[in-house]
């Protein structure tokens, strides 16, 4: 492996653990308990069943973004497919098209969502106060979205 290759210190890999988290963090995020937290739903690819996850939305030079901070994972991929995703905030639903950025738009929001996003932290190799680059090198490993209201 080259020095400079992207070798994070944890990979993502989900456990009845994560899953557990998962609902618990749900829970609080629709009912608007966790700042910055919106419940994504998504339709998968394959099977077409509605597929829910907690996701911190980033709000930065008056754009929404959407990171995927363990990488390419289920929710990602049907997104990619689908080409929009619906966020839920307690009584708020809104869908969203969707538009993957290259690593250079990126950077700057993988920057802010680190600030804002303590405990995904442990998935990247630049940390806080890292400068913008750091974050622009690994955006190829971390999925970024910008969000546009859909009517």
């Amino acid at each position: 492996m080259a020095d400079n290759a992207f070798r994070p210190e944890r990979v993502y890999r989900p456990s009845r653990g994560r899953h557990i988290e998962n609902v618990v963090m749900s829970a609080l995020t629709r009912a608007g308990v966790i700042p910055h937290s919106y419940l994504l739903t998504t339709r998968g690819r394959r099977t077409g069943k509605i597929r829910r996850n907690p996701v911190v939305v980033i709000d930065l030079d008056e754009k929404r973004w959407l990171v995927a901070p363990y990488g390419p994972v289920g929710w990602v991929q049907n997104a990619r497919a689908a080409g929009k995703v619906t966020l839920h905030r307690r009584r708020d639903t809104r869908t969203y098209a969707i538009r993957e950025v290259p690593a250079e738009e990126a950077g700057p929001v993988l920057q802010r969502y680190i600030a804002l996003a303590g405990a995904t932290r442990r998935y990247f190799q630049a940390d806080r106060n890292d400068p913008v680059e750091r974050f622009t090198a690994e955006a190829a490993h971390h999925p970024v979205f910008e969000l546009t209201p859909s009517p």
